[in-house]
Protein backbone atom coordinates (compact mmCIF):
# COMPACT_ATOMS: atom_id res chain seq x y z
CA UNK A 1 0.00 0.00 0.00
CA UNK A 2 2.54 2.90 1.28
CA UNK A 3 5.07 1.67 -1.87
CA UNK A 4 4.67 4.76 -4.61
CA UNK A 5 5.55 7.84 -2.71
CA UNK A 6 3.90 11.64 -3.79
CA UNK A 7 6.71 13.49 -6.34
CA UNK A 8 6.71 17.04 -6.82
CA UNK A 9 6.83 18.47 -10.64
CA UNK A 10 9.88 19.34 -11.74
CA UNK A 11 10.17 22.12 -14.77
CA UNK A 12 13.03 22.47 -17.34
CA UNK A 13 13.78 25.17 -19.84
CA UNK A 14 12.10 23.36 -22.39
CA UNK A 15 9.60 20.34 -21.56
CA UNK A 16 7.23 18.86 -23.87
CA UNK A 17 3.16 18.55 -22.97
CA UNK A 18 3.91 14.62 -22.75
CA UNK A 19 6.65 14.97 -19.94
CA UNK A 20 4.68 17.06 -18.01
CA UNK A 21 1.68 14.45 -18.29
CA UNK A 22 3.94 11.26 -17.34
CA UNK A 23 5.07 13.43 -14.13
CA UNK A 24 1.26 13.81 -13.37
CA UNK A 25 1.17 10.05 -12.81
CA UNK A 26 4.02 10.68 -9.77
CA UNK A 27 3.04 14.43 -8.67
CA UNK A 28 -0.58 12.12 -8.42
CA UNK A 29 -2.76 15.52 -7.50
CA UNK A 30 -6.43 14.15 -7.37
CA UNK A 31 -7.16 14.42 -11.03
CA UNK A 32 -3.64 14.65 -12.66
CA UNK A 33 -3.40 10.87 -11.97
CA UNK A 34 -6.54 10.14 -13.33
CA UNK A 35 -5.74 12.00 -16.90
CA UNK A 36 -2.13 10.57 -16.95
CA UNK A 37 -3.52 6.99 -16.62
CA UNK A 38 -6.51 8.34 -19.18
CA UNK A 39 -3.87 8.82 -21.96
CA UNK A 40 -1.66 5.09 -21.21
CA UNK A 41 -5.29 3.86 -21.49
CA UNK A 42 -5.71 5.46 -24.45
CA UNK A 43 -2.03 4.72 -26.03
CA UNK A 44 -2.86 0.98 -25.01
CA UNK A 45 -6.05 0.91 -27.41
CA UNK A 46 -4.64 2.68 -30.27
CA UNK A 47 -1.37 0.22 -30.20
CA UNK A 48 -3.80 -3.01 -29.49
CA UNK A 49 -4.08 -4.84 -32.67
CA UNK A 50 -7.41 -5.75 -34.25
CA UNK A 51 -8.78 -3.37 -31.56
CA UNK A 52 -12.18 -1.02 -33.38
CA UNK A 53 -11.75 2.75 -31.29
CA UNK A 54 -15.01 4.37 -30.67
CA UNK A 55 -14.78 8.25 -30.37
CA UNK A 56 -18.11 9.67 -28.55
CA UNK A 57 -18.50 13.17 -28.41
CA UNK A 58 -21.48 16.09 -27.79
CA UNK A 59 -21.58 18.98 -30.15
CA UNK A 60 -21.02 21.71 -27.33
CA UNK A 61 -17.31 21.09 -27.50
CA UNK A 62 -17.40 21.63 -31.49
CA UNK A 63 -18.11 25.32 -30.81
CA UNK A 64 -14.37 25.56 -29.28
CA UNK A 65 -11.12 24.79 -30.34
CA UNK A 66 -11.24 21.71 -29.34
CA UNK A 67 -12.60 21.00 -32.32
CA UNK A 68 -9.47 20.71 -33.22
CA UNK A 69 -8.34 17.97 -31.05
CA UNK A 70 -11.13 15.81 -32.40
CA UNK A 71 -10.71 16.78 -35.92
CA UNK A 72 -6.93 15.30 -35.42
CA UNK A 73 -7.93 11.78 -33.67
CA UNK A 74 -9.67 11.68 -37.08
CA UNK A 75 -6.90 12.64 -39.69
CA UNK A 76 -4.53 10.69 -38.25
CA UNK A 77 -6.70 8.05 -38.10
CA UNK A 78 -6.54 7.30 -34.64
CA UNK A 79 -10.07 6.02 -34.19
CA UNK A 80 -12.64 4.36 -36.34
CA UNK A 81 -16.17 5.08 -35.45
CA UNK A 82 -17.59 8.28 -34.04
CA UNK A 83 -20.94 8.85 -32.42
CA UNK A 84 -22.01 12.19 -31.79
CA UNK A 85 -25.01 14.46 -31.48
CA UNK A 86 -25.93 16.59 -34.32
CA UNK A 87 -24.92 19.52 -32.54
CA UNK A 88 -21.15 18.36 -33.61
CA UNK A 89 -22.80 18.63 -37.61
CA UNK A 90 -24.01 21.89 -36.86
CA UNK A 91 -20.82 23.56 -35.22
CA UNK A 92 -18.27 21.63 -37.77
CA UNK A 93 -20.41 22.34 -40.89
CA UNK A 94 -20.76 26.00 -39.42
CA UNK A 95 -17.09 26.73 -38.47
CA UNK A 96 -16.13 25.92 -41.92
CA UNK A 97 -17.69 28.98 -43.46
CA UNK A 98 -18.27 31.97 -40.63
CA UNK A 99 -16.68 32.54 -37.14
CA UNK A 100 -17.96 31.68 -33.63
CA UNK A 101 -16.58 34.17 -31.54
CA UNK A 102 -15.64 34.98 -27.60
CA UNK A 103 -17.97 36.10 -24.69
CA UNK A 104 -18.59 35.40 -21.22
CA UNK A 105 -20.83 33.26 -19.31
CA UNK A 106 -22.72 36.46 -17.97
CA UNK A 107 -23.69 38.86 -20.16
CA UNK A 108 -27.09 40.41 -21.22
CA UNK A 109 -28.81 37.09 -22.97
CA UNK A 110 -32.36 40.08 -23.97
CA UNK A 111 -29.87 42.21 -25.59
CA UNK A 112 -27.92 39.41 -27.08
CA UNK A 113 -31.13 38.20 -28.77
CA UNK A 114 -32.37 41.26 -30.01
CA UNK A 115 -29.29 41.28 -32.11
CA UNK A 116 -29.39 38.33 -33.18
CA UNK A 117 -26.72 36.52 -30.96
CA UNK A 118 -26.76 32.84 -29.19
CA UNK A 119 -24.67 32.28 -26.65
CA UNK A 120 -23.30 28.99 -26.05
CA UNK A 121 -21.53 29.34 -22.32
CA UNK A 122 -18.98 31.82 -23.59
CA UNK A 123 -18.90 31.27 -27.14
CA UNK A 124 -20.86 33.54 -29.14
CA UNK A 125 -22.75 32.08 -32.29
CA UNK A 126 -24.23 35.10 -34.69
CA UNK A 127 -27.17 33.90 -36.01
CA UNK A 128 -25.60 34.44 -39.82
CA UNK A 129 -22.97 32.17 -38.52
CA UNK A 130 -25.60 29.03 -38.02
CA UNK A 131 -28.93 29.02 -39.02
CA UNK A 132 -28.72 30.91 -41.97
CA UNK A 133 -25.12 28.97 -43.73
CA UNK A 134 -26.69 25.58 -42.21
CA UNK A 135 -29.94 25.86 -43.71
CA UNK A 136 -28.46 27.35 -47.04
CA UNK A 137 -25.57 24.54 -47.13
CA UNK A 138 -27.97 21.78 -46.31
CA UNK A 139 -30.57 22.86 -48.93
CA UNK A 140 -28.18 22.95 -51.14
CA UNK A 141 -26.64 19.69 -50.57
CA UNK A 142 -30.36 18.31 -50.35
CA UNK A 143 -31.25 19.96 -54.05
CA UNK A 144 -28.17 17.69 -55.55
CA UNK A 145 -28.83 14.95 -54.00
CA UNK A 146 -32.12 14.13 -54.84
CA UNK A 147 -31.43 15.27 -58.40
CA UNK A 148 -28.74 12.71 -58.24
CA UNK A 149 -31.80 10.13 -57.45
CA UNK A 150 -30.53 9.81 -53.88
CA UNK A 151 -33.93 9.82 -52.63
CA UNK A 152 -33.90 7.58 -49.08
CA UNK A 153 -29.96 8.19 -47.39
CA UNK A 154 -28.72 6.61 -44.00
CA UNK A 155 -27.35 9.26 -41.01
CA UNK A 156 -24.02 8.07 -41.90
CA UNK A 157 -24.22 8.50 -45.37
CA UNK A 158 -25.47 12.01 -44.75
CA UNK A 159 -22.34 12.84 -42.71
CA UNK A 160 -20.31 11.84 -45.53
CA UNK A 161 -21.97 13.85 -48.46
CA UNK A 162 -21.87 16.57 -45.95
CA UNK A 163 -18.12 16.48 -45.15
CA UNK A 164 -17.72 15.79 -48.62
CA UNK A 165 -19.61 18.41 -50.29
CA UNK A 166 -20.45 21.41 -47.39
CA UNK A 167 -16.79 21.22 -45.11
CA UNK A 168 -13.33 22.10 -45.51
CA UNK A 169 -10.27 20.99 -44.38
CA UNK A 170 -10.77 22.32 -40.93
CA UNK A 171 -13.77 20.08 -40.16
CA UNK A 172 -13.65 16.64 -38.53
CA UNK A 173 -16.42 15.88 -41.10
CA UNK A 174 -14.37 15.96 -43.95
CA UNK A 175 -11.14 13.96 -42.98
CA UNK A 176 -14.05 11.65 -41.47
CA UNK A 177 -15.09 11.10 -45.28
CA UNK A 178 -11.79 11.80 -46.61
CA UNK A 179 -10.36 8.45 -44.28
CA UNK A 180 -13.95 6.20 -44.43
CA UNK A 181 -14.49 6.70 -40.46
CA UNK A 182 -18.01 6.29 -40.23
CA UNK A 183 -19.88 8.99 -38.34
CA UNK A 184 -23.28 7.66 -36.33
CA UNK A 185 -26.02 10.86 -34.86
CA UNK A 186 -28.76 8.56 -33.44
CA UNK A 187 -29.94 12.26 -32.42
CA UNK A 188 -29.79 13.73 -35.66
CA UNK A 189 -33.35 15.61 -35.85
CA UNK A 190 -32.13 17.11 -32.63
CA UNK A 191 -30.37 20.15 -34.29
CA UNK A 192 -30.54 22.22 -37.30
CA UNK A 193 -29.26 19.92 -39.73
CA UNK A 194 -31.91 17.52 -38.89
CA UNK A 195 -34.26 20.26 -38.62
CA UNK A 196 -32.99 21.35 -42.44
CA UNK A 197 -33.82 17.58 -43.53
CA UNK A 198 -37.39 17.58 -42.44
CA UNK A 199 -37.98 20.80 -43.89
CA UNK A 200 -36.83 19.42 -47.30
CA UNK A 201 -38.88 16.28 -46.96
CA UNK A 202 -42.03 18.67 -46.65
CA UNK A 203 -42.01 18.61 -50.01
CA UNK A 204 -39.85 15.71 -51.48
CA UNK A 205 -39.95 12.34 -51.04
CA UNK A 206 -36.69 12.15 -48.85
CA UNK A 207 -35.78 9.93 -46.04
CA UNK A 208 -33.81 9.34 -43.61
CA UNK A 209 -32.76 5.90 -42.35
CA UNK A 210 -31.18 5.28 -39.49
CA UNK A 211 -32.09 1.63 -39.01
CA UNK A 212 -29.46 1.23 -41.53
CA UNK A 213 -26.77 3.10 -38.92
CA UNK A 214 -28.01 0.83 -36.09
CA UNK A 215 -27.60 -2.70 -38.90
CA UNK A 216 -24.05 -1.47 -39.23
CA UNK A 217 -23.25 -1.01 -35.61
CA UNK A 218 -24.83 -4.20 -34.68
CA UNK A 219 -22.61 -5.91 -37.80
CA UNK A 220 -19.10 -3.79 -36.12
CA UNK A 221 -19.64 -4.65 -32.66
CA UNK A 222 -20.57 -8.84 -32.97
CA UNK A 223 -17.70 -9.28 -35.15
CA UNK A 224 -14.80 -6.91 -33.60
CA UNK A 225 -11.86 -8.98 -31.04
CA UNK A 226 -11.63 -5.89 -28.96
CA UNK A 227 -13.08 -2.26 -28.80
CA UNK A 228 -12.48 0.77 -27.21
CA UNK A 229 -13.76 4.10 -26.57
CA UNK A 230 -12.89 7.91 -25.87
CA UNK A 231 -16.18 9.22 -24.65
CA UNK A 232 -16.62 12.89 -23.94
CA UNK A 233 -19.16 14.14 -22.16
CA UNK A 234 -22.83 12.43 -21.89
CA UNK A 235 -25.86 12.00 -23.24
CA UNK A 236 -27.10 9.95 -26.39
CA UNK A 237 -23.62 9.89 -27.63
CA UNK A 238 -22.09 7.79 -25.01
CA UNK A 239 -25.20 6.00 -24.09
CA UNK A 240 -25.22 4.63 -27.91
CA UNK A 241 -21.65 3.88 -27.46
CA UNK A 242 -21.64 1.59 -24.69
CA UNK A 243 -25.13 0.28 -25.03
CA UNK A 244 -23.53 -1.80 -28.64
CA UNK A 245 -20.92 -2.77 -26.81
CA UNK A 246 -22.44 -4.41 -24.46
CA UNK A 247 -23.19 -7.30 -27.43
CA UNK A 248 -19.51 -8.55 -27.47
CA UNK A 249 -19.34 -8.74 -23.19
CA UNK A 250 -18.46 -4.68 -23.17
CA UNK A 251 -15.26 -2.18 -23.89
CA UNK A 252 -11.86 -3.81 -23.16
CA UNK A 253 -10.63 0.27 -23.00
CA UNK A 254 -12.64 2.79 -22.35
CA UNK A 255 -11.58 6.73 -21.05
CA UNK A 256 -14.76 8.73 -20.05
CA UNK A 257 -14.01 12.38 -19.56
CA UNK A 258 -16.98 14.61 -18.11
CA UNK A 259 -18.31 17.11 -15.64
CA UNK A 260 -21.22 15.51 -15.04
CA UNK A 261 -22.11 14.15 -11.15
CA UNK A 262 -23.85 10.23 -10.68
CA UNK A 263 -25.73 11.09 -7.62
CA UNK A 264 -28.71 11.90 -9.82
CA UNK A 265 -28.28 8.43 -11.77
CA UNK A 266 -27.88 10.34 -15.16
CA UNK A 267 -26.08 8.30 -17.63
CA UNK A 268 -24.62 11.21 -18.60
CA UNK A 269 -22.54 11.08 -14.69
CA UNK A 270 -22.76 7.25 -14.74
CA UNK A 271 -19.40 6.09 -13.81
CA UNK A 272 -17.16 3.18 -15.69
CA UNK A 273 -18.03 0.86 -13.29
CA UNK A 274 -21.70 1.18 -13.29
CA UNK A 275 -21.49 0.07 -17.09
CA UNK A 276 -19.72 -2.76 -15.97
CA UNK A 277 -22.94 -4.08 -13.93
CA UNK A 278 -24.95 -3.90 -17.40
CA UNK A 279 -22.13 -5.83 -19.12
CA UNK A 280 -21.47 -2.49 -21.28
CA UNK A 281 -17.69 -2.29 -20.36
CA UNK A 282 -16.02 -5.45 -19.28
CA UNK A 283 -15.26 -6.29 -16.04
CA UNK A 284 -11.16 -7.06 -16.84
CA UNK A 285 -11.86 -3.21 -19.20
CA UNK A 286 -8.75 -0.70 -18.58
CA UNK A 287 -10.68 1.82 -17.64
CA UNK A 288 -10.87 5.64 -15.75
CA UNK A 289 -12.87 8.82 -15.62
CA UNK A 290 -11.52 12.07 -15.54
CA UNK A 291 -13.46 14.82 -14.19
CA UNK A 292 -13.30 17.83 -15.70
CA UNK A 293 -13.70 20.45 -18.33
CA UNK A 294 -12.91 18.62 -21.65
CA UNK A 295 -11.75 21.79 -23.00
CA UNK A 296 -9.06 22.04 -20.95
CA UNK A 297 -8.43 17.87 -20.12
CA UNK A 298 -8.26 16.82 -24.18
CA UNK A 299 -5.54 19.24 -25.57
CA UNK A 300 -3.33 17.71 -22.95
CA UNK A 301 -4.48 14.47 -23.80
CA UNK A 302 -4.44 14.49 -26.85
CA UNK A 303 -0.99 16.17 -27.20
CA UNK A 304 0.99 13.89 -24.75
CA UNK A 305 -0.33 10.68 -26.69
CA UNK A 306 0.37 12.63 -30.39
CA UNK A 307 3.81 13.17 -28.80
CA UNK A 308 4.18 9.16 -27.86
CA UNK A 309 2.73 7.58 -30.88
CA UNK A 310 4.68 9.33 -33.31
Amino acid sequence: MLKEPVKDYEFKKTMSVDELVRQMEEAWGFTAGKLAAGVNILERMIQTPNCIKFLSLTGNLVATGTRGVFRELVKRKLVDVVITTCGTLDHDMARCWRNYYKGSFIMNDTKLHREGVNRLGNVLVPNDSYGTIIEEKMQALLRDLWKEGKKEVSGKELCREIGLRCCNETSILYWAARNDVPVYVPGITDGAVGYQTWLFSQDHSFKLNLLKDEGELSDLVFTAKKTGALIVGGGISKHHTIWWNQFKDGLDYVVYVSTADEWDGSLSGARPREAVSWGKISEKAKRIMVEGDASVILPLMASALLSRLR
